[in-house]
């Protein structure tokens, strides 16, 4: 079996930001030589996340709308993680939504996705360098 592994890297200009980075998976992919096996693609930070969805410009901005209902930025003075000097609890509880990583099946050299399936990377805390782990075994 093989191991392949690659980091990449994202500094977000603005707080929120939702990335297509299955382009960056698929390159990784076809670095590794894996024909059969397994993408781990995990955010590594406590702030971002790593989901599969439709890349479809209406549904990134009901995304937006929807995690800022459940968690709103303001007023950061309703968090007691803010109480430590930061601002951004809202970015720590979206990031529990929307999760930490996804795990693809690799068949034949590919992303075995279904149907419109594409990678983000979700940015709940920008305007500073943060990394995506892309693990990828097989054969």
């Amino acid at each position: 079996m093989k191991s392949y592994r690659q980091e990449l890297w994202f500094q977000v200009p603005s707080r929120r930001a939702f990335i297509n980075i299955t382009p960056q998976v698929v390159q990784c992919l076809q670095e590794s030589g894996i024909q059969e096996g397994l993408v781990l693609v995990n955010a590594m930070h406590i702030t971002a996340s790593v989901f599969i969805n439709d890349d479809e410009s209406g549904l990134h901005a009901d995304y937006e709308v929807w995690l800022e209902k459940l968690a709103p930025h303001h007023p950061v003075s309703v968090y007691q993680h803010n109480e430590t000097g930061e601002d951004n609890a809202d970015a720590h509880l979206k990031r529990q939504v929307m999760g930490r990583e996804v795990v693809v099946a690799v068949t034949r050299g590919a992303l075995d996705f279904g149907p419109w399936e594409q990678i983000f990377y979700g940015e709940f805390d920008g305007q500073r360098k943060k990394r995506v782990l892309v693990k990828i075994i097989g054969e």
